[in-house]
Formats: structure tokens, sequence, C-alpha cells
């Protein structure tokens, strides 16, 4: 009777503790919910808040791998074309890890699955699914997989890949549940970083404009108008490079007057083709030329090599079929950057049609100065023609009718010599308007275009075109009586190279800084033969001689002026001074 009574006594103690054990599970459980709620929000409000792009991309893998208690998270962006990953961040890597794996992934295998079939997915073991890509060497092993794409007003701008839950346990509903949460507080997040940049963006673009405007209405030169053309918009879109084209009068070619930052050298003073180059195509179409790669690209010239490093590369012409194409500018960016998109290249494109627009006001208001200024001239030489000039004949006259009537000798001669003196006065003031009424154009006009031509009718006996570059003011720099000589020089070098090298490539180079004038013409021959004629070589030294200046050659493999090796091609330096001592 009493172990009866006992035994009632256990059972409720147990259905109590029972009880209390599930009501303590459930409190746990509301409690781990509250902390998990809680934690989502800290993740939303902490995403929300950035407006820096990059860091907004960071702070949201950053956050979504705590949340669902991931070792390692990624953020992978899809590319443009909708198929491939443009860029990925990651978490629960080293630098140094990464440096071991290689580049990062573009797309495939599981990656790639969410790409094509943007939907949740969770993977107990990853190698086993059809769609598993393997790792590369160095990669730390992966098991446990969530996946979830984030979308940009109705367009998945990339997916949240979380591997190996911490404990060895394995994602679950819930972790789905608030990680796709947390992919929309990202969208917002991504959608109004994007906003802020663009408009940060607009902003800098507008900036630059009204630079360029202010600087050219201030009176500066066009040239100093498009090296700020080439900075602003290097700067601006993250560019290693920058270059400005602008066309030779009388020829079918471009020549690059401006380059700033990677290899900026080599591109200066370069000159190219209309119709089958980069920059050449984007001055006669009008239009925007993209490049993925400008070391690849067939609309880049090979020679020189100037490129190195380089990859993605847009040319934008300055100006608009409305206010006519001024130039070129050229940018690109080191290899492996992102490619130039739509979004950057119309905002590039607005801003070189309004540069476009500055310069031409600018030219237009020099201009209206230049006619004022011309108008003056006029003026004055039509005073001196109609006032000094005939009252200083008429005074020569009275002098030369009143030194009749004097006497004495010596007196005389003052007067007439007077006389002599008053007439050189009317050559002088005479000279002088004509100088007022004339406008001539600088020492040496027109050498750049009379180089290309020369070099343009060379092409056909060499088999192809010369590289040309030049750098300096060649023709404002160098008189006409040297232009001529180094146009007849170059001229020589070309027809020996079509006749005796076997050339496959020549370079020509002319540079000036305003001292001396250096013709150098470069070529990958047979070099010059050791019983060859001297004749044209003789023709170009003396030429040299008479300006005060020398002819030095070059076969490659030999020093200078000696009959190097067959075979190594033949470098000529033509250089004469272009001021008198």
């Amino acid at each position: 009777m009493e172990s009866h009574e006992a035994a009632r006594v256990r059972l409720p103690q147990l259905r109590l503790d029972e009880l209390l054990e599930e009501l303590q599970a459930r409190l746990d459980a509301a409690r781990g919910t509250r902390d998990r709620v809680h934690s989502l929000l800290e993740a939303v409000l902490s995403v929300g808040r950035e407006l820096d792009l990059e860091q907004a991309l960071r702070s949201i893998v950053e956050a979504a791998a705590v949340l669902v208690d991931a070792e390692y998270g990624a953020l992978g962006v899809i590319g443009p074309d909708g198929r491939r990953l443009s860029a990925f961040h990651t978490v629960g890597v080293t630098e140094e890890e990464i440096a071991r794996i290689g580049p990062f992934p573009e797309g495939h295998g599981i990656l790639g699955e969410l790409i094509r079939h943007p939907e949740p997915l969770r993977l107990t073991k990853l190698s086993e699914h059809p769609a598993s890509y393997g790792f590369p060497p160095n990669h730390p092993p992966m098991n446990t997989f969530l996946g979830v794409p984030i979308r940009v007003r109705d367009q998945v701008f990339g997916n949240l890949y979380l591997t190996e839950k911490r404990g060895g346990g394995q994602f679950d509903e819930e972790d789905v549940s608030v990680t796709s949460t947390l992919a929309v507080a990202a969208g917002v997040a991504i959608d109004n970083a994007r906003l802020y940049e663009e408009s940060r963006l607009r902003e800098r673009w507008l900036r630059a404009s009204a630079e360029i405007s202010h600087s050219l209405m201030s009176g500066s030169a066009s040239a100093e108008a498009l090296g700020l053309i080439a900075e602003q918009a290097r700067e601006i879109t993250g560019s290693a490079l920058a270059a400005v084209a602008t066309p030779m009068a009388d020829t079918d070619s471009l020549t690059v007057e401006i380059a700033v930052g990677m290899d900026a050298d080599a591109h200066r003073g370069l000159v190219l083709a209309m119709d089958r180059t980069l920059m050449g195509l984007a001055f006669a179409e009008g239009a925007a030329v993209t490049s993925m790669d400008v070391t690849q690209d067939e609309r880049v010239t090979p020679e020189p090599p100037r490129f190195g490093g380089l990859g993605p590369a847009v040319a934008i012409p300055i100006g608009t079929g409305g206010t006519g194409v001024r130039g070129v500018v050229l940018l690109a960016r080191e290899a492996g950057q992102p490619p130039f998109t739509a979004k950057e290249t119309e905002p590039l494109q607005v801003f070189a049609a309004q540069a476009a627009i500055a310069m031409e006001l600018a030219e237009r208001r020099r201009d209206a100065e230049e006619i004022a200024v011309l108008k003056d001239r006029d003026r004055i030489a039509r005073d001196l023609h109609d006032l000094a000039i005939q009252r200083l004949f008429a005074t020569g006259m009275t002098l030369q009718s009143a030194g009749r009537f004097i006497e004495h000798s010596e007196a005389s001669e003052r007067v007439l010599r007077a006389v002599d003196d008053l007439d050189e006065t009317i050559k002088i003031i005479r000279s002088t308007i004509f100088g007022l009424r004339t406008r001539e154009g600088g020492a040496g006009a027109g050498l750049r275009a009379r180089a290309v031509q020369v070099a343009g009718e060379a092409a056909p006996a060499l088999g192809f075109a010369p590289s040309v570059r030049m750098e300096g003011l060649i023709d404002t720099d160098v008189p006409k009586e040297i232009a001529d000589h180094a146009v007849a020089v170059l001229s020589e070098a070309l027809t020996n190279i079509a006749r005796h090298a076997r050339a496959d490539r020549t370079e020509i180079v002319l540079v000036t800084d305003g001292r001396e004038l250096v013709l150098t013409v470069r070529d990958n021959g047979v070099g010059i033969p050791a019983d060859g004629r001297r004749s044209g070589l003789r023709n170009m030294a003396e030429r040299a001689a008479e300006l005060g200046g020398r002819l030095e050659w070059t076969c490659r493999g030999g020093p200078e002026g000696s009959r190097g090796p067959q075979g190594g091609g033949t470098t000529l330096v033509w250089r004469v001074p272009v001021t008198r001592p």
C-alpha cells in the first residue's frame, strides 16, 4: 500500500520535470529566435549604413557569414554578360591563401548553377551536386553550402555563397530564411550605394567640365585644355593611361599630342592612321570605340610597343557631329581591371562633347579678339600711310628744295643727309605697314604633315606603313630651310630602306626641344652591306654639315658608323640645330 502511494507521488514529479524541460527548450528556442532576429536587424542596419559600394559588398558578406555561423563566405558580382562573375569578395580566407589559390572564380560549377538558376540552394556536400566543378589546388576543403541570389530592382546583381557551418552542422531552412532576408536588405543597400556613387560621379564630371571651360575662357591654350581633359578623364575613370590625339592638317592621320600615365612617353608624338586604328575609328565615326584588351586588339598598331601591362580601353571623340570632332581621348586600365561599361562611357562622352563646345567658344572668342586686333592694325596702318608718310614726304620735299638755296656746303650736305634719312624712315614705315597687314605662318609650318605625307608615299614601295612619332613644337620651332632638308633626308632614308633593306618594320621619330631637331629612322632589315654604295648617306651627311649638324648611323651589333653584321637592321640619326649660334 505504501509503495503504491510512493509511485503515485513520483509519477506527477516526472511529468512536471518533462514539462519544465520542454518549457526550457521552448524558452531557449524563443531566446535563440529573438537573438537571431536581433542579429538580423543589426546586420540589415549595418549594410544599410554603407554608401561606398565596395565597402557595402564586404559588409554584406561579413554579416551573412556571422548570421549563419559559416566559416567561409563570398559575394560574387555578375558581369555585364550575365554569365560570368566580374568581382568576388571573400571572408574567412587570408590574402596569402588567396594568392596561393590563384585567380578568382569566373562562375563555373556550383557558382555558375546559381547564376543560371537564381534561387536559394542548400547542399549537404558540395562535391555530390551534378554541377560541381571541383576546387583549384591549395583551396581549403568545403562541404556544406548555402547560396542565395541578391536582386537589385528585379535584376540579379550577384550571389551570396556560404560554406562550412561551424561545429560540423548543416545549414537549415532557418539559415536560408535569414540569409534571404539579408539578401533583400543587401539589394536595397547596393542600390543606394550605386545611386550615391553615380551622383558623386556626375558631380566630378561637372566639376571637370567647369574647370576646362574656366581654363579656356581665361585664355589658356588648347594644348592646356587637352591636357586637362586627359588628366581629369584618367582620374575619374580610374585609368592607368590617358592620351589625346588631334587631326593633322592636309592628312588622313592623327597625332598624339598629350599622354599622361603609364608609358606616356611612348605615345607622345605618335602618328596614327584614321581608318584602321582604335583612336582613328573613334574620330572617323564620331562614336565611342571600346577594346577588351589593347594588347590583343588588331586595331592597335604593334609598333612602337606601348601598352604593356594594360588591358581594357575606350576611345572617345572630343566633340559631336554638330560641333565637329576635334580629337580623340583614349583611356586604358591596367590588365585585369573591369572593362569600360556603357554607364561609364555615356558621361565620358558628354564630358568630351562639353569640352569640345568650350574649345569652340574659346576659339570664337580668340577669333573675335584677333579680328579686333587686325582692325586696329588696319587703322594704324591707314593712319601711318595717310598722315605720317605724307607729312614726312612733304617735309623731305621742302628740305630738298630749300637745300638749293643754302650756300654753305656743309649745311647743304647736312640737309641732304636729313632728306635721305627721311626717305629711309618712309621705307621703314612702309615695311611696318606691310607687316601690320600681313599674317604670316610660323617658321617651318607644315613639317608634321610633310613628314607624314612622305611616310605615306613610301608605304607602297616598302610594302608596309612605317610608324611615325613626333615630339615637340615641330611646326613652330623648325625654320622652313631646315624643314626642307629634314623632309629630303627622310625621303632618301625611306627610299634606301625600300630598295636595299628587305625590312618589314620601320620606325620614324622626329623630335625637337627648341634647340635641336633630331630625325631617327630605324629598320629591322639586313643592314648596310660592306660593299654597298654610300651616296645616299653622303648626301644626308652633307645636308647635316651644311646646317651645322651631323649624321650618325648604326648597324645593330657594330659601333656607330661601322659596317655591322647583316640582318641586324640599321638606325640613322640625323641631327641639326634649329637656332643659329
